[in-house]
């Protein structure tokens, strides 16, 4: 018969002693409810983080189109789709008509800006979708042929 012991790798509380503290010498107490649960984007439940580093912070982003660029405020926590939204409001382009590049890659709309690693200050680079353009620039060269001057039509 074989008797296994198993180990404890991590202490679950950890006490702090200090050379002028109560009589024991233990200062810290572990409690439950001093850990505070959050449910990340991607799935992942992790310890809630502290003042400063939060998800409700909001970041400034450049976004960069040809010879024009464009500040941008939106929450760290923010999707590129969402970020979509906000700059079809400033340059007019709608949503499908933007491919946004970070870091020499385009971003699908569900990616969290977080996750991909925008900071406050990053650049993004907006173009506009090669397809719907030239679609685009055929539609408005069709639109003057039919309004151009119409020939008279002349009695014989």
């Amino acid at each position: 018969m074989i008797k296994l012991r198993s180990k404890k790798l991590f202490k679950r509380c950890s006490k702090v002693s200090t050379g002028g503290g109560g009589s024991d010498g233990v200062t810290g107490v572990c409690r439950s409810d001093d850990i505070q649960w959050e449910l990340r984007p991607g799935g992942m439940l992790v310890q809630k983080r502290e003042c400063g580093e939060g998800g409700d912070e909001v970041i400034t982003v450049r976004i960069i189109t040809g010879s024009s660029w464009h500040d941008i405020s939106i929450g760290t926590t923010a999707t590129f789709g969402e970020l979509k939204m906000v700059v079809s409001m400033v340059t007019g382009l709608e949503p499908r008509e933007q491919r946004l590049l970070f870091k020499g890659k385009e971003r699908e709309e569900d990616d969290h800006l977080h996750m991909v690693g925008v900071r406050d200050k990053d650049k993004v680079l907006l173009l506009e979708d090669p397809a719907i353009k030239e679609r685009k620039l055929r539609a408005m060269a069709r639109n003057q042929v039919m309004s151009g001057p119409c020939p008279t039509i002349i009695e014989v």
